[in-house]
C-alpha cells in the first residue's frame, strides 16, 4: 500500500466511521483521523484492513460544504492525492474538488459503490449472503414456521392444535387437554407462533405460586422463550426503570394469587397493553352468577382488554358445569352470555355427537339420525352416505360447525395412542427397630401434636423423626430396608436407567452419596437447590446412554416436566399425598412415545402410614396402573378422612375399608360420568385425524433435510464461530477473537453445545436444538443481512473454452415493500438473480447459483479492485442493463402474491362467514380483522421496490 499525507481511506472493519484522512506516517505505522466523529486509528502499513477512496468518471461525489458534483475527470499528483473535476450538480458550474475536502460522512452502503471502493468480500460471504436471503424467504412464507422448532416431539394432536389455534388472530380458546397430553407445550408451540408471526409482542402468563417455575423452564428449554418471572421482589427493582415495572419486559409470568393479595401490581398489570394472556389450571377459577370469586374477575376484566386469551385445564367440569360455562364465557362473552341456554345447546349438540357415531363406525344412519344432522346441515344428501368421500366431507363440516368446536379443544387417553402400559410393584418391608424408637420418643416427648395433616406428614417419613433425634451425621440410610432393596434392584437390572423420586431434596441427596460411597453405582440428583444449568448437566449424565448414570434420585421437581421416557424403571421412594403430584411423577415415563412397559416400584414401610397410602392409591383410585382424571376431586372429598387415618399410624381394618369402598364408589361413579360426557365429535376435531398425521409425515421431512446443517455450518465458519464436533450428533460452538462481529446472537462467551436432531435433543436437554426458528439461526440471517457481509465479491472463473478476460456479473435483487409480519406470510423479502454477460444477457436462468459457485476461485482483494477499476465503465452499464431485467420478475412475484393472498384470505373469510351463521363462536373480530388485511396488504404490495442487495464480478481465466 502507497500512503501519502491526506489521502481517504475507509475502515474496512469499522464502516460507520466514514470518511479517515492519513494524518501521519511513522516507519511502518500510519494514522488515521477520521472527522465524522473524532476518532483515530494506528496502523501497521503493510496489514492495514483499510480501503483507498477512490471515485471514478460519472460517479456523484459530496463535498464538505454538503453541494455535490458529477465526476469527469480525476487526476492524480505525484504525491498520491487525487482532485476530482465536474460539474455542480445544483448550479452546472465547473468546479474542481481535492479529496480531502469530500465530506466526511461518506459511506459506501450500496453494493455497487462498495464495489467500486474497493470494499471487497470473500466469495464464500457472497454465497453465504444469498444462501441467508433463500432461507429467509422460505422460512417466513412456510406455513408450518414455528411448529415443531421447538424441543418438542412430532405428536399430531399437539401439533394439530397448534397450528389450528396459532395462526389465528388474537385467538380465544380454551386448551383442556386431559392429564399428560401436553397442554403446556400445546400453549407454548401457539405463543411462539404468534410471537413469530407478529401477531403477538407482549405475552402475560397467569399460573398458581406452584408453577411459575415450570412454566419459566418450559419456556426456555423447549421454545427458546426468555421470559420473566415477577414477584413483589422484582417489581421493585423495577421500579428503578420504570414507572410500571411491566414496562420493562414482554414476555412475563407471574402468580395469579400474587394478583389478587396485591391490588397495585394488579392495576399495574391492567395499564400495560399485552396481546395475549395465558391462564394454567383454570379449573380454580370459581364462579357463580351472584359471586364470582377473586381470581375469576381478575382473569375477566384483563380478558376484556386483552385480545389473545388462553385458558388451560385437564378438568373444564372440576368445579361444576357452570364454572365451565364461566370460562367459556371470559373467552367470548357475547357467545356465552346465559347459562340456561348453553346447557339447552349442549343437550342438542350431544344428540348430534350421538348421531355422527355411524359416520365413524361406518355403519348406516337411521331416520332419527339423519334428520339430527340435517338440521346442522340442510345441504346433507342422505343417498350419498355411503360414500366414504363423502361421509368424510360430512364429518369435516360438522366439526367445523360443532358447538364449542372452534373455542374448546379437548383430547383424552380413551381416544388416543401411543401411551405404555404400567404395571405396580409394592414392595411392604418391616419397620426397622430404630424407627420405632425415634417414633416412641417423639411421643414421649409431646412431639406428636398438631392437626391430622401435620401428624400424617410426619408418619410418612419416619427418617425425618429419626435423623431430628439422631443428628444429621446418623445416616437411616445404613439400615433402612429400602435402601438395599434399591441396591439390590440396582445390581439386577444393571443395564438399565432407573428414576428414583422422593419428596425432599435431603433424601435424594443422602441416598446418593450411599448408593456411591457402598457399591460405586453411577448416580446424579436433581432438586431445587440446583440451578438450571446444574439440573441440565445432571439430567444429560442420566440420558447419556453409555458412560452415564445408572440412577437420578430426584425431589419432587423431578415431577416437573422432564421427559426421562428413555428409562422404563420408576422408583417412587416415598408418596406424595396430592393424587396430581403421583400422576406428575408416573409421567415423567408414561409419555406418548415410550415403548416399554413401565415398571413403578413402591417399597413402603409396615406399620407406617405408607401402607394405608399405597392401598388408597392402588385400591382406591387405581391410580398406579392408569391415570386417574377423577383423583383431585376424590381427594378433596375424602381428605378428612384420609388424613386421619394416616395421622393414626395403625389404621383399623374396618375404618380402612370403609374410606376405599367410599373412594371407589366416587371414583367409579365420575368415571363413568366423565365416559358419558365424552364429546366424541370434539374430540376428532381437537385430534386433527388423517391431517395430523399428515402434518407429523411433513414435519418429518423438514427434520430429515440436511439444508440446515449445511448453512448453520457455512454460517458460523465465515462468522468466525470455532466449531468441535464432539460426536453423537453434538457439536460446540466457541467464540473466537477472529468474528466479523463482536458478539453473535444467543452464542454465551464460554460457547455453547448444540444439536440438529430431535430425537437427541429430546433425550439432552444440556444441547441446544437448532432449528430454523431459534434465535442463533434467525439472528445469524438477521445480521448477515443487516450488514454488508457479502454484498460485494470479485471471482475468477477457470474456463478454457471462453476467452480469458471474459467479464459476467452476478446480481441479488430484493423485491421487497414495508415490513409487515403478515406480508411475509405471502410476500417476504424476495431474491432475485441475474447473471449477466457482458452484452446484458440474463443467462442465470441457464446457469444455477450452486453450479456456478462451485465453478468459481477466490482472489486477493488488491488483484480483485484493479479488476473492478479497468472494467468499471462496462459494470456500470451492466447495472443499468440489470434492473430493467429484475423489473419483470418483481412484477410477476408481485402478482403471484397477490393471488395467493387474496384466494387464502378470501376462502378463510368465506369459510368464517358461512361458519358465523351457523356458529356463533365466531368474533365479528376475526372477520373485521380479515377484511382489514385484506386491504392492507394490497396496499403494501402496491409499494412493492427493487433493492440491489449484492453483486459479484467475474472474470474468465484460462490459467
Amino acid at each position: 500500500m502507497s500512503f501519502a499525507l491526506g489521502q481517504r481511506w475507509i475502515s474496512d472493519t469499522e464502516t460507520d466511521l466514514g470518511l479517515g484522512t492519513v494524518v501521519a506516517i511513522e516507519g511502518r505505522m500510519i494514522t488515521l483521523l477520521f472527522p465524522a466523529n473524532g476518532e483515530q486509528r494506528l496502523y501497521a502499513r503493510d496489514s492495514a484492513p483499510i480501503t483507498r477512496v477512490r471515485f471514478n468518471e460519472g460517479d456523484k461525489i459530496t463535498s464538505h460544504e454538503e453541494w455535490q458534483m458529477d465526476i469527469r475527470a480525476v487526476e492524480e499528483t505525484e504525491e498520491g492525492l487525487l482532485t476530482y473535476h465536474g460539474t455542480r450538480v445544483d448550479t452546472g458550474a465547473e468546479v474542481s474538488l481535492r479529496e480531502v475536502m469530500l465530506n466526511n460522512f461518506i459511506k459506501f452502503n450500496k453494493p455497487q459503490d462498495r464495489l467500486f471502493a474497493g470494499q471487497i468480500d470473500r466469495h464464500s460471504r457472497f454465497a453465504l449472503r444469498y444462501e441467508a436471503l433463500i432461507h429467509q424467504h422460505a422460512r417466513r412464507r412456510s406455513p408450518t414456521r414455528g411448529l415443531a422448532s421447538g424441543r418438542v416431539s412430532l405428536i399430531p394432536h399437539q401439533l394439530h392444535i397448534a397450528r389450528e389455534v396459532g395462526h389465528r388472530h388474537a385467538p380465544r380458546v380454551l386448551l383442556a387437554d386431559e392429564v399428560g397430553l401436553g397442554k403446556t407445550i400445546e400453549a407454548g408451540m401457539v405463543i411462539h407462533q404468534q410471537l413469530l408471526s407478529g401477531r403477538a409482542h407482549r405475552v402475560l402468563i397467569l399460573v398458581p405460586d406452584s408453577l411459575q417455575y415450570q412454566w419459566l423452564v418450559e419456556m426456555l428449554r423447549r421454545f427458546n422463550l426468555m421470559f420473566s418471572l415477577f414477584d413483589e421482589e422484582r417489581c421493585v427493582e423495577s421500579e428503578h426503570d420504570a414507572v410500571n415495572p411491566f414496562d420493562t419486559e414482554q414476555l412475563v409470568i407471574c402468580s395469579l394469587d400474587w394478583l389478587r393479595k396485591k391490588k397495585v401490581r394488579f392495576e399495574q398489570v391492567q395499564e400495560c397493553e399485552w396481546d395475549l394472556l395465558v391462564v394454567d389450571e383454570a379449573h380454580h377459577l370459581v364462579w357463580s352468577e351472584e359471586a364470582p370469586s377473586r381470581e375469576y374477575q381478575i382473569v375477566e376484566t384483563l380478558a376484556e382488554q386483552i385480545p389473545g386469551v388462553l385458558l388451560l385445564t385437564a378438568t373444564p367440569d372440576q368445579l361444576g358445569h357452570a364454572s365451565h360455562f364461566a370460562r367459556l364465557r371470559l373467552l367470548d362473552p357475547e357467545r356465552f352470555y346465559d347459562y340456561d341456554a348453553f346447557v339447552a345447546e349442549e343437550q342438542a349438540y350431544g344428540q348430534v355427537a350421538d348421531a355422527t357415531q355411524p359416520l365413524l363406525s361406518g355403519d348406516a344412519l337411521n331416520a332419527e339420525q339423519i334428520d339430527i344432522l340435517k338440521n346442522l346441515l340442510p345441504e346433507l344428501d342422505a343417498s350419498q352416505l355411503q360414500n366414504e368421500e363423502y361421509r368424510e366431507e360430512v364429518l369435516k363440516d360438522l366439526l367445523d360447525r360443532h358447538g364449542t368446536g372452534r373455542i374448546m379443544f379437548r383430547n383424552t387417553r380413551a381416544a388416543s395412542a401411543g401411551f405404555p402400559v404400567r404395571e405396580l410393584h409394592a414392595y411392604p418391608m418391616p419397620l426397622p427397630e430404630q424407627y420405632k424408637t425415634a417414633i416412641r420418643v417423639m411421643g414421649m416427648m409431646g412431639g406428636n401434636t398438631g392437626d391430622a395433616l401435620a401428624k400424617a406428614k410426619r408418619y410418612l417419613y419416619p427418617e425425618k423423626i429419626f435423623g431430628q433425634f439422631e443428628g444429621d451425621n446418623a445416616s437411616w440410610t445404613q439400615f433402612d430396608p429400602r435402601v438395599d432393596w434399591l441396591l439390590n434392584l440396582i445390581k439386577t437390572e444393571r443395564h438399565e436407567k432407573i428414576l428414583v423420586i422422593c419428596s425432599e431434596a435431603a433424601s435424594a441427596l443422602t441416598m446418593e452419596n450411599t448408593l456411591r460411597t457402598r457399591e460405586g453405582v453411577r448416580c446424579t440428583v436433581f432438586h431445587e437447590g440446583m440451578s438450571l444449568l446444574e439440573r441440565d448437566k445432571s439430567a444429560a449424565y442420566f440420558a447419556d446412554p453409555d458412560g452415564g448414570a445408572q440412577v437420578m434420585l430426584c425431589s419432587e421437581i423431578g415431577s416437573e416436566g422432564r421427559n426421562f421416557q428413555f428409562a422404563r424403571h420408576l422408583v417412587l421412594f416415598d408418596l406424595p399425598l396430592n393424587p396430581d403430584l403421583l400422576e406428575q411423577r408416573i409421567g415423567r415415563l408414561d409419555r406418548i412415545g415410550q415403548k416399554n412397559v413401565v415398571q413403578i416400584h413402591v417399597p413402603y414401610l409396615e406399620e407406617t402410614p405408607q401402607r394405608t397410602l399405597i392401598r388408597w392409591y392402588h385400591e382406591g383410585l387405581d391410580a398406579f396402573e392408569h391415570t386417574c382424571p377423577t383423583g383431585r376431586v376424590v381427594f378433596d372429598e375424602v381428605q378428612e378422612q384420609l388424613f386421619t387415618l394416616l395421622a393414626e399410624n395403625q389404621s383399623s381394618d374396618e375404618s380402612m375399608s370403609s374410606l376405599l369402598e367410599q373412594t371407589r364408589s366416587m371414583h367409579n361413579a365420575l368415571k363413568a360420568k366423565l365416559e358419558q360426557g365424552r364429546d366424541r365429535l370434539l374430540e376428532i376435531q381437537s385430534s386433527g385425524g388423517a391431517h395430523a398425521h399428515q402434518l407429523v409425515e411433513q414435519l418429518a421431512e423438514e427434520d430429515d433435510d440436511t439444508s440446515l446443517v449445511a448453512f448453520a455450518l457455512h454460517l458460523f465458519d465465515d462468522i468466525g464461530i470455532a466449531q468441535d464436533d464432539r460426536g453423537e450428533q453434538a457439536v460446540v460452538l466457541t467464540p473466537t477473537d477472529h468474528m466479523l462481529i463482536s458478539s453473535f446472537p444467543g452464542l454465551p462467551e464460554d460457547g455453547v453445545t448444540v444439536t440438529f436432531e430431535r430425537d437427541v435433543a429430546l433425550s439432552r436437554e444440556d444441547l441446544s436444538f437448532l432449528t430454523w426458528d431459534h434465535p442463533m439461526i434467525r439472528g445469524g440471517i438477521d445480521l448477515v443481512l443487516a450488514s454488508e457481509i457479502g454484498s460485494t465479491a470479485v471471482s475468477l472463473l477457470k474456463n478454457s473454452k471462453m476467452p480469458a478476460g471474459t467479464i459476467f456479473l452476478e446480481l441479488i435483487y430484493v423485491a421487497e415493500s414495508a415490513s409487515h409480519p403478515q406480508l411475509y406470510r405471502f410476500m417476504p423479502p424476495t431474491p432475485i438473480r441475474l447473471l449477466l454477460d457482458k452484452n446484458g444477457n440474463n443467462v442465470g436462468e441457464q446457469v444455477g447459483f450452486e453450479q456456478f459457485h462451485r465453478q468459481l476461485m477466490p482472489i486477493n482483494r488488491q488483484l480483485a479492485s484493479k479488476l473492478v477499476a479497468a472494467s468499471q465503465a462496462v459494470i456500470h452499464e451492466m447495472i443499468g442493463k440489470a434492473e430493467h431485467a429484475a423489473h419483470p420478475r418483481m412484477v410477476q412475484i408481485v402478482a403471484e402474491a397477490r393471488h395467493t393472498m387474496q384466494h387464502t384470505l378470501g376462502a378463510e373469510l368465506s369459510r368464517l362467514e358461512q361458519l358465523k351463521a351457523i356458529n356463533p363462536s365466531v368474533r365479528d373480530s376475526e372477520l373485521e380483522h380479515l377484511r382489514d388485511l385484506q386491504h392492507e396488504l394490497n396496499h403494501l404490495m402496491d409499494q412493492t421496490q427493487l433493492k440491489l442487495d449484492a453483486v459479484r464480478f467475474v472474470v474468465v481465466t484460462n490459467q
